[in-house]
């Protein structure tokens, strides 16, 4: 990976999330997410609201993942975050 961009999914990425989801045999995680993309590619996204993850299976995702988690903390714990506690929870199990 060259350029790895964390950024929150959009409706622009349906198409994308959905690709990924087949690839991956899971359903497309709940929104909002937080996708990890290289370029045009989407590699990887986390549901803030449950945790769940999709990820390319044909690429080494699993750093991408671990830092889209972190990320999800991240927002979790800034104060007056609405999903704080959730999040924490669902993403520290």
């Amino acid at each position: 990976m060259n350029n790895l961009t964390i950024r929150s999914a959009t409706a622009a990425d349906t198409a994308a999330l959905a690709t990924l989801a087949a690839l991956d045999s899971r359903n497309v995680p709940a929104s909002p997410q937080l996708v990890a993309t290289d370029g045009d590619q989407l590699i990887a996204a986390v549901s803030t609201h449950d945790g769940a993850v999709i990820a390319d299976p044909f690429v080494r995702s699993a750093d991408v993942v671990e830092i889209l988690r972190r990320r999800v903390r991240q927002v979790a714990e800034q104060p007056g975050s609405s999903r704080r506690a959730f999040a924490l929870r669902a993403i520290t199990h």
